[in-house]
């Protein structure tokens, strides 16, 4: 017999765990300690103790081993390397990403949360000039690191990649090297979350907004083929490929966040013309969005340090809001909660039903899946409005009276303590 699930409730479930609540006071310290190392420019010294790339990575890498010490060992540190030569490089550089495994029951699905560590002044060539990078990035490492100390604390389903990309402001290399390391080692990557300026409140000409995060997704895949873009067409699911499913989820996971702030669900991959180290991801097919704040301050971003007509230029850390950084890593732990504790997506949703009142739906059974969970909604709505859960064994459903030419309808896994997968949206 069917189980209607009320949609309030249920959709947004997670573990039982604590709720630890991220800390303002240690996302300052963090970023502090970024700005500290004087550039990060990834053109600049890797083996100056204090100043530099490689200062920073040392140090970013040192505080994974720490977070790993308090948990007994939970988080494996390690980097992964890589020569890159573009414009921005054209004598080439070595890019390096530091890793942290916390590794889970499926130690090759992995939920990646990843940032990039360096940094720029006006000329992206300057690897001299201090570039503090306070909000750009050390907003989003903060967050990474911050993440990690409270994700250590539990053991998950699938395994957690904790990322410093390196060479993001010089071509997208880290995320390209990782998401390429993904592709090699035939990772099942079920969520890549990217956090790019994630830090401040006060933008471009004074405008304070603080009460929401934009989340960027694409809907039409990057790495679909033409064959697959007529499908999605031919089905209507251009607002529900996998990592637009999984902007939906962080928005509905951050509205049941105590005293959070909104997610402005922004349905295009990137800003206007822009990427970042989600971008790579994409390219490949992974799941993956952008987290930015509501209003950018362009005077501090990719700006040498100045006062110039009254006017501070650089992105230096007085600019920043930790209470609302600490707000926007709140999201990224309670999505990384429910994801990493659920199975993977189903795969292969299938639905029939034409010249009918009724819409059956098939899907492939999913590893640890203690139950599914079939979603629908009509074809002029973008949220899921109704639901039902089956058990464990069923792989087939009748929907009655839901007929398939007016509504959509999508699948998604859970696990036995209730947690979530991305839906999987159903085609023929």
């Amino acid at each position: 017999m069917h189980r209607l699930a009320p949609l309030a409730a249920l959709v947004f479930a997670t573990p039982a765990a604590a709720q630890d609540a991220p800390d303002p006071v240690r996302l300052k310290a963090t970023v502090e300690k970024l700005v500290s190392f004087g550039t990060r420019h990834s053109l600049s010294s890797t083996d100056d103790p204090a100043r530099g790339i490689g200062a920073a990575r040392t140090w970013a890498a040192g505080e994974l081993t720490r977070i790993s010490d308090a948990c007994g060992g939970c988080i494996t540190s390690a980097n992964i390397a890589r020569t890159f030569t573009g414009p921005r490089a054209p004598n080439g550089v070595e890019i390096v990403d530091v890793l942290g495994f916390q590794e889970g029951i499926e130690p090759r699905r992995v939920i990646i949360i990843g940032a990039h560590i360096d940094s720029r002044v006006t000329d992206a060539m300057n690897a001299t000039a201090d570039a503090p990078g306070a909000n750009d990035n050390g907003s989003g490492v903060a967050l990474v690191l911050e993440a990690a100390r409270i994700l250590s604390k539990q053991k998950f389903r699938a395994t957690i990649v904790y990322a410093l990309f390196s060479g993001e402001e010089q071509g997208l290399w880290g995320g390209t090297l990782l998401a390429e390391t993904a592709k090699q080692k035939n990772w099942v990557v079920s969520a890549m979350l990217n956090n790019d300026i994630v830090g401040n409140t006060i933008g471009e000409g004074g405008v304070r907004v603080a009460d929401r995060v934009r989340v960027f997704s694409e809907g039409i895949g990057a790495a679909e083929d033409l064959p697959t873009l007529q499908k999605r067409r031919q089905n209507g699911g251009e607002d529900d490929g996998p990592s637009r499913a999984l902007a939906k989820a962080v928005d509905g996971i951050a509205g049941r966040i105590k005293g959070g702030i909104d997610v402005f669900v922004d349905r295009r991959p990137d800003r206007f013309g822009r990427g970042g180290d989600h971008s790579p991801f994409l390219a490949l097919g992974y799941p993956a969005i952008r987290f930015t704040v509501a209003a950018e301050n362009w005077k501090g971003q990719h700006q040498d340090v100045r006062v110039e007509n009254g006017i501070a230029y650089g992105d230096t850390a007085d600019k920043m809001d930790f209470a609302y950084l600490a707000k926007v890593t709140a999201i990224n732990v309670a999505t990384i909660r429910r994801l990493a504790a659920a199975p993977a997506a189903p795969s292969d949703v299938t639905i029939s039903g034409a010249l009918g009142y009724d819409t059956t739906v098939k899907w492939q059974p999913v590893e640890g899946a203690a139950g599914y969970r079939i979603r629908w909604r009509r074809s002029d709505a973008q949220d899921w409005q109704k639901a039902v859960d089956l058990p464990a064994t069923a792989v087939t459903d009748v929907l009655k009276g839901v007929p398939v030419d007016d509504n959509f309808v999508g699948v998604s896994a859970l696990g036995p303590d209730g947690a979530e997968s991305l839906v999987t949206f159903a085609g023929p």
